[in-house]
């Protein structure tokens, strides 16, 4: 009950970031009217026969046709995101117990890759495929120093007290490379898990953001990874009204 009345204070925090931030964007990456990030509904569904929650958003135009324009290096490169955040807690996606918002996000970056367990374009290289889309889960919190006031949770190398999932792709950051199938058609982008990868929790409340984040290895007064600016929001206030059919 505690760190579920917890988010909502973080949430609510970062609603009122949203509501300054969610403004035109001069950043050549993408521009803010991009249909392919207009989300017009998001719902998941559960497969009781399977044991599979398939996560969906819907776009006024083509989902995930639109990948970030790479700039070459690790330092600035942008990742575009698209996120369900959830009041799922940390311990249920393999985190150790930590604060924050629980979600899974489809991301897109040319730049890097960051899923070094999979092949996800069959070539044989497992270090090349970050331009298609995948996802990870990340804890996010409150971060001003960012336009979007968010940013991937970090932590200190070397601190014995954080837990990970097996397949964190070895940043200090709180996140993890699952591996799920991720589905891109018309205007849906899809991924789709085992209910046993949350825990087997199929009660838990979400809701759809669309994104841009960025990298940063180079000015210790920003984060690691932060988000620069919401395109955005299912609900349009961030209230987490969406469950698990």
């Amino acid at each position: 009950m505690k760190n579920y009345l917890n988010q909502s204070i973080l949430l609510l925090i970062v609603l009122v970031s949203f509501q300054f931030s969610c403004s035109d964007d001069d950043d050549s990456t993408i521009p803010s009217s991009n249909k392919d990030f207009e989300i017009v509904d998001t719902s998941a569904r559960y497969d009781e026969i399977l044991e599979q929650i398939i996560m969906t958003i819907r776009v006024k135009g083509s989902a995930g046709n639109t990948v970030p324009t790479p700039v070459g290096q690790l330092d600035g490169a942008p990742v575009l995101g698209y996120v369900f955040p959830t009041n799922l807690n940390s311990s249920d996606i393999s985190f150790g117990e930590t604060e924050g918002i629980v979600a899974l996000a489809l991301t897109s970056h040319p730049d890097f890759d960051d899923t070094p367990l999979w092949d996800e374009n069959m070539d044989r290289n497992y270090g090349n495929d970050g331009i298609i889309w995948h996802p990870h889960w990340v804890i996010l919190v409150n971060d001003q120093r960012v336009e979007g006031g968010l940013s991937v949770k970090q932590f200190e190398l070397g601190d014995t007290t954080v837990v990970l999932p097996p397949a964190n792709p070895g940043m200090p950051m709180y996140m993890d490379s699952p591996g799920y199938q991720v589905v891109n058609s018309g205007n849906q982008i899809s991924v789709v898990f085992p209910s046993a990868a949350i825990n087997n929790r199929t009660d838990f409340s979400f809701d759809g953001v669309t994104a841009l984040m960025r990298v940063n290895t180079s000015d210790d007064s920003l984060p690691m990874l932060g988000v620069y600016d919401v395109y955005s929001i299912s609900s349009g206030d961030l209230s987490l009204p969406y469950t698990v059919e």
